[in-house]
């Protein structure tokens, strides 16, 4: 960007702080957070007043400029609020807890048993971090794109269909938790559906009996959703990610996620601020300390997006993240009905320096949502309130009956705050209940442990290499092979995922590695082996079937383009597609050979001179197949139709035709396959969709779900052969 421009916006930006704050306020909202009083910032050196806390008349000030800047937004954005009077979408209210879910990880689905595992998913998050109310189930990027299956493609392709995914919806009902699909209104790139895209998903998503949309990238859910629910007759909480592009939208958008910034005072939320029954989830889906995300979201008493399988990259939340996630959803469950109130009193005063307050008041129950937010325990007096006949006080953080001191007319409430710790405090005069015991319990029971003492340690997921056994055969010159002879060469690679940055755990972790990370360089000294010259045919893979009958036990999407268990007519060189990885295993053992690892592939395609691509340093149109740019993906080329793609040792349609499986590799929670060579296939019109790697310093990671939904038309494989016995192993030496 020019420097010209760059002024030009800089200028414009700086307009649209007075653009958005013509309303007359002191505290103009910063995006979708409102700021706290100012009166008692961290002292600096140069600060123009004496360090200080904020007193009565400073916060009630405070208080009395947002409390008018709410009413008076309400006005401008002609608010009313009859979706959140709906019974049927009440639920939105008390939805605190709600991770992103890919439906490849491994805790939710096993392909061994062809079964969803809810039960298996929920345990775990249920012990690590005291479970979850709703969850976001996620069929569609980081793959989608590979091919022209569409998002709503991607959703009939899950294990079992319409029947399954009900059945699998309703395991989540039967332990109380609600279930979000996502729409990608971006994707118009890829097989057109004909339909609108909201009458599309909602008919899907009544056919499970879902419960909600999460819109992805969406600054607010268009009204096209909430007209497809009704024509459907199945009502669906909407949920934007991007927050809401305009308050008029919180009229129709009950939920949204939150992307947040953080100063030292607590922010309040807008929307929340506005409707005090629109829940926010905040995410920060790359932190690895969420100190600042939860207590944000238990001052505003809103909840948490506890995302932590992220495209594939695991980012699992610390032992102290995931024991403050259990006690402040405790809290948040057991008192939702206070956290709704429209008497909601942010920054009430409090009595130390860095600690804040929420009141939440209703006739005859008042909560404290209390944070502090100094590195250093706080002990003593921290609230003043007036004496109030027949009203009991609880310290509800640890579970214990308080009695306040009192002080002229006031009770002064005295507490015990971690560093940057949490603190609840209930005022009531009701008679005990077993719903408050049993809170009062549990809480004591956290009590026990302070939170410091959990672990604030961060670690990746180990992966580990599926191993690939020595070919059964070994030939000295396999008909249709050409030997690749020994070399020792530089393997340098890189992931080229849209998403994960530089972070440690993405892409992949090779057997010399300590972890997963984006790249990867090593002198390796491969052995000899034999490559297929081409991808495997249609005409080969027939000859497979014909000879083995070969039935995979999840066959949807089995050689999808067959009719009759034969290919189309002018097919037979055709690389064959719609074959998953353990299909392509399965035909490798049948021809006495197995898959290449991935640096043999690569080794195969460059050589030893570090080449860009297999014939060059220079990108060639005639040596790839066309780029299909249609939203309905042409067949590939035939094999063997570029020769002027071939590498230096003669093997063809290395890169531009399909992409061939190599190498898998699995964590704890998820499975990838590594893709070499791109393909023909390039859905246009988004940035979100599976990106190409026809350098030989890229590859692409796959995740891995089940067989049926794994098949792709634009994955294709070759195989290998060992040209000797080599033991137990294929892995290559290291060298210096």
């Amino acid at each position: 960007m020019n420097l010209q421009l760059r002024a030009l916006l800089v200028f414009f930006l700086s307009l649209i702080p007075s653009l958005l704050v013509a309303q007359d306020t002191a505290f103009p909202p910063v995006w979708e957070q409102i700021p706290g009083p100012k009166c008692a910032p961290i002292p600096e050196w140069n600060s123009p007043n004496a360090p200080k806390t904020c007193s009565k008349a400073e916060t009630d000030a405070w208080l009395a400029d947002v409390r008018h800047w709410r009413m008076e937004r309400r006005i401008r954005a002609g608010y009313f609020g009859s979706e959140y009077e709906r019974p049927e979408l009440k639920w939105t209210q008390s939805s605190f807890i709600q991770p992103q879910m890919m439906i490849h990880d491994r805790y939710f689905y096993s392909p061994l048993t062809i079964k969803y595992t809810v039960d298996r998913y929920l345990d775990d998050l249920d012990q690590r971090y005291g479970g979850i109310d709703s969850v976001l189930v996620w069929p569609t990027y980081s793959n989608i794109g590979i091919d022209s299956r569409n998002q709503y493609d991607l959703f009939r392709d899950l294990p079992g269909g319409t029947e399954g995914v009900r059945k699998m919806v309703a395991d989540f009902h039967r332990r109380n938790v609600r279930v979000f699909f996502p729409t990608m209104l971006w994707d118009q790139g890829t097989h057109d559906e004909k339909v609108p895209d909201a009458e599309a998903l909602v008919k899907e998503l009544a056919d499970v009996n879902a419960d909600g949309i999460n819109g992805d990238t969406l600054d607010g859910m268009p009204a096209s959703f909430k007209r497809a629910s009704e024509k459907f007759n199945h009502p669906l909480a909407l949920e934007p990610e991007v927050g809401l592009g305009s308050d008029e939208t919180l009229t129709l958008n009950t939920m949204s996620w939150g992307y947040w910034r953080y100063v030292f005072e607590p922010s309040v939320s807008r929307y929340k601020w506005l409707e005090p029954r629109h829940m926010v989830n905040i995410s920060n889906r790359w932190a690895h300390n969420h100190l600042d995300d939860l207590q944000e979201a238990f001052f505003n008493g809103i909840g948490f997006e506890t995302w932590e399988n992220i495209w594939g990259i695991w980012n699992q939340l610390t032992p102290r993240d995931a024991e403050t996630v259990r006690r402040i959803a405790t809290l948040e469950r057991a008192f939702a009905a206070l956290l709704v109130s429209q008497e909601w009193e942010p920054h009430s005063q409090t009595e130390q320096f860095g600690v804040y307050a929420s009141k939440w008041p209703n006739r005859n129950r008042t909560l404290w949502t209390i944070v502090n937010r100094n590195a250093y325990p706080v002990t003593g007096r921290q609230l003043v309130v007036p004496q109030r006949a027949g009203f009991r006080y609880f310290d509800v953080w640890h579970g214990v009956e308080l009695k306040p001191r009192k002080e002229n007319d006031s009770l002064v409430i005295e507490l015990s705050l971690e560093t940057s710790g949490y603190g609840a405090i209930l005022e009531t005069s009701e008679p005990d209940d077993d719903g408050l015991k049993k809170v009062l319990a549990k809480m004591n029971s956290f009590a026990k442990k302070p939170i410091m003492e959990y672990s604030n340690e961060w670690k990746a997921l180990p992966q580990t290499i599926v191993a690939i056994a020595p070919s059964p055969k070994h030939d000295a010159s396999p008909e249709g092979m050409i030997l690749v002879p020994a070399g020792e060469f530089l393997f340098k690679v890189n992931g080229i995922e849209i998403e994960g940055m530089n972070d440690e755990g993405v892409d992949f972790q090779y057997p010399w590695e300590t972890s997963a990370r984006r790249y990867h360089s090593q002198r390796l000294r491969v052995r000899s082996f034999h490559m297929d010259q081409t991808l495997v045919t249609n005409a080969q893979f027939k000859q497979f079937m014909d000879s083995t009958h070969y039935h995979p036990a999840d066959n949807h999407n089995f050689l999808r383009d067959w009719k009759n268990e034969t290919f189309p007519a002018g097919w037979d060189t055709k690389p064959v597609t719609w074959v998953s990885l353990e299909d392509a295993r399965a035909y490798s053992a049948w021809a006495g050979k197995r898959l290449p690892h991935e640096w043999e592939w690569q080794y195969a395609a460059q050589g030893l001179d570090e080449r860009t691509y297999p014939w060059g340093n220079e990108w060639s149109k005639e040596a790839v197949a066309d780029v299909d740019k249609a939203r309905d993906m042409a067949p590939p080329s035939d094999v063997n139709h570029h020769p002027k793609g071939n590498s230096n040792f003669g093997l063809a349609d290395l890169v531009g035709n399909v992409w061939q499986w190599t190498d898998e590799y699995r964590d704890e929670h998820t499975a990838s396959a590594v893709l070499r060579g791109g393909s023909h296939y390039q859905p246009q019109g988004s940035k979100w969709y599976f990106p190409q790697a026809y350098k030989l310093s890229e590859h692409g990671k796959y995740l891995l779900m089940a067989p049926s939904i794994d098949r792709s038309g634009a994955i294709g494989f070759r195989c290998a052969m060992d040209v000797l016995p080599i033991g137990n192993g294929t892995l290559p030496e290291l060298m210096n």
